[in-house]
């Protein structure tokens, strides 16, 4: 089913259950992703806080960033998988030539070089340094200093590059749905 753009308008918009799930799921990943951005970034954040108060990681902030791979970040993966799916079922009214779609698409790599680039691998860095075998390893302390420069430098790069993956993304999604 297909519906038009405005009355008069001779593009259709593409509708229906198949159509409306794919949308769904084109925006979900853009939201997951963008709220595990947001969450790497506060915890980085109150990571540089605890370390400035001279406390501990605490359970939290430990748990946060136990070792692994931040899948639901990799989440902003399917936004353009599932762009592509909407611009196939679109039957011609959404085109890859969209000046819209262009800007989402140059947009969402900027978000993806910015977070494989800089926040995840400052993150598994912070993960490195703050995993028990690291921390039974800084003296026989059983904690990690969390002043050591590497690790704050590590903070303040997942805390930047999250700020800047979010602005990124929030202006696509300004540009997704207002389609100039």
């Amino acid at each position: 089913m297909a519906t038009p753009l405005s009355p008069g308008a001779d593009a259709l918009v593409p509708t229906g259950p198949g159509y409306d799930v794919v949308l769904l799921a084109h925006v979900a990943c853009a939201l997951i992703g963008l709220v595990t951005v947001v969450v790497s970034g506060i915890q980085a954040a109150r990571l540089l806080g605890r370390g400035r108060g001279g406390a501990a990681a605490g359970a939290g902030l430990t748990r946060y960033f136990a070792p692994g791979v931040n899948w639901a970040g990799r989440t902003l993966y399917g936004v353009p998988l599932f762009g592509f799916a909407l611009i196939t079922m679109s039957r011609g009214s959404i085109s890859t030539g969209d000046s819209w779609v262009l800007t989402g698409l140059v947009l969402w790599a900027v978000a993806a070089a910015l977070a494989e680039g800089l926040l995840w691998p400052a993150e598994r860095r912070i993960q490195a340094h703050l995993s028990p075998a690291a921390a039974e390893g800084a003296a026989g302390l059983g904690s990690p200093d969390l002043r050591a420069p590497r690790l704050v430098r590590d903070a303040r790069t997942v805390c930047a590059s999250a700020a800047a993956v979010v602005v990124v993304v929030m202006v696509a999604f300004v540009v997704m749905v207002a389609q100039p």
